[in-house]
């Protein structure tokens, strides 16, 4: 079975690369790393991402008037119970091959090969930092929340954008217009610009909107996984693009936390730019990825 994920995600991702258009892919190494996506516009075509753009706004409707730091709360309690499943990170893997972000305006292959593409994009661009192809391969492994075994869950509750709640909602979150309609607006608790939480109190214990980057985060974290803070940072925050785009929410980091965005913005070029055609032997590379498993988490994780 193939899940298809037909909801559009977008957000700051959807703004248009300025890449020529005569530009061609460079080709290093053997590996492209492409101007144009699999759909043959530029990354994040503004034009292309403009005919369906009744679909971004009714997904980010929802998804904004839903996120609130109650929902936010509830479901951490209760996927932070890794109750689910029992299984290996590389079996988790191949389960993405039953799902086709179709929410990616970049990404029509299995998702099994986005995390290959990126994993090996950074593999040669850094080799000395084997946790960062881990993590590449590893990052969006959050999304088997859409299947069936993992509850199913809604996509506004999986892909998307993500932002901290429990403290007012940044202009620059996109569509930033719909949270009007959700009640932590109304609260005082939650609607200052620190609600909850403190300067510099670290973006570890500020709570983020859930989905698929929150979902793995904790799945690293309760299997005691070893990879070092600057890889569960890229886990937790790759959709938190009001940040690492837009500067916001700064006033809630710390000084690790400063250090690891610089993590995450080296990463987010090869999550986006490395989505392209080219095919990835994965019997070849896989052996490589197994050492790293082993390196970095148990034989089994609890989901």
């Amino acid at each position: 079975m193939t899940i298809h994920i037909d909801q559009p995600q977008f957000g700051i991702e959807v703004e248009e690369k300025s890449v020529p258009n005569n530009e061609k892919d460079e080709f290093d190494g053997g590996f492209i790393m492409p101007h144009a996506n699999s759909f043959g516009h530029n990354f994040r075509d503004y034009e292309a991402e403009s005919e369906r753009q009744e679909g971004v706004e009714n997904f980010y409707m929802t998804n904004h008037i839903n996120q609130t730091y109650d929902f936010v709360k509830k479901m951490r309690e209760e996927y932070g119970k890794m109750d689910r499943v029992e299984m290996s990170i590389w079996e988790c893997c191949e389960l993405l091959n039953d799902v086709v972000d179709e929410s990616d305006p970049d990404l029509d292959e299995p998702q099994i090969e986005h995390l290959l593409q990126t994993a090996e994009a950074v593999r040669k661009d850094y080799p000395n930092e084997d946790w960062l192809h881990l993590t590449a391969l590893v990052h969006d492994l959050g999304k088997v929340l859409l299947l069936p075994s993992f509850g199913e869950l809604p996509q506004w509750a999986v892909v998307g954008d993500t932002y901290p709640v429990g403290c007012a909602f940044d202009e620059s979150v996109v569509h930033h217009k719909y949270f009007k309609e959700n009640p932590d607006c109304n609260n005082r608790a939650y609607n200052t610009k620190y609600g909850v939480y403190s300067e510099s109190c670290g973006l570890d214990n500020v709570m983020m909107s859930w989905g698929h980057d929150d979902y793995m985060y904790l799945v690293a974290k309760e299997n005691k996984s070893t990879l070092p803070s600057a890889g569960l940072f890229i886990i937790r925050y790759h959709s938190f693009y009001a940040l690492h785009r837009s500067g916001a929410y700064k006033h809630l980091m710390n000084d690790e936390d400063e250090e690891n965005l610089k993590w995450l913005q080296i990463f987010n070029k090869y999550d986006l730019y490395s989505k392209s055609k080219v095919r990835i032997d994965v019997e070849e590379v896989k052996p490589y990825y197994l050492s790293l498993i082993d390196k970095y988490f148990p034989a089994r994780l609890r989901w």
